[in-house]
């Protein structure tokens, strides 16, 4: 699959549709971890889910991945991710009803926190080897109830407590939210070839929609 490297707000990778695909089609917007930040944008293409996207036929929905300066984070930059977003949604034919947010651990801190801040843009949340931010009210967490989660973690993983994971998805789900946790057993930190390769959840990120669309879109 031919990704584009692109610059703007952040140098970006960008891989298109397929030809045959429905549109307007899905996005999917990729945050990367803390050590892919830098000025080598190649780096993301190593593994996870860029490398998923890159070793890949054509898949049928956009793919973008913006990439961080050292010592950034994604809430440092979060209104450059919006504008990110809403630029790719004027200029491609892409459905603003169907975007997936995902990280990778700093990735996922930074997905909770702008899922939160903008939960009427997403329509779904995959979060891999990363914490909910501890700065997360109640209330923020309250907004994500709306927005289909996937959860994965490894076992073994030593950066990350299984149990303060499982204390937010029990959160979640007794605010009406719809989360589903996968533990990897043998997984270490670093599961995200593992978890993006994997057919369920290729097809989760084109299944969902946000129910809410009609109703922002007026506004």
């Amino acid at each position: 699959m031919a990704i584009e490297h692109r610059s703007g707000l952040f140098p970006y990778l960008l891989s298109r549709v397929s030809d045959d695909a429905k549109k307007p089609a899905p996005l999917v917007l990729f945050l990367h971890g803390a050590r892919d930040r830098g000025t080598d944008i190649n780096v993301l293409l190593k593994w996870g889910l860029p490398r998923f996207v890159d070793e890949s036929s054509p898949l049928p929905y956009f793919f973008v991945a913006p990439q961080l300066s050292e010592g950034q984070t994604w809430v440092d930059r979060e209104s450059d991710v919006i504008a990110l977003l809403d630029n790719l949604i004027t200029s491609q034919p892409i459905d603003p009803s169907r975007v997936i947010l995902s990280g990778f651990s700093l990735g996922t801190a930074g997905a909770w926190h702008i899922a939160a801040s903008h939960r009427d843009r997403f329509a779904g949340l995959v979060a891999v080897s990363g914490r909910v931010p501890t700065t997360l009210e109640t209330s923020q967490l309250a907004a994500l109830k709306d927005i289909p989660i996937q959860i994965f973690q490894g076992a073994k993983d030593e950066k990350l407590s299984i149990e303060d994971t499982e204390q937010i998805v029990d959160t979640l789900r007794g605010l009406g939210g719809t989360v589903d946790f996968t533990v990897i057993p043998e997984g270490d930190h670093f599961i995200a070839d593992e978890v993006y390769r994997d057919s369920k959840l290729q097809q989760w990120l084109v299944s969902q929609s946000r129910r809410q669309a009609s109703v922002v879109a007026s506004n």
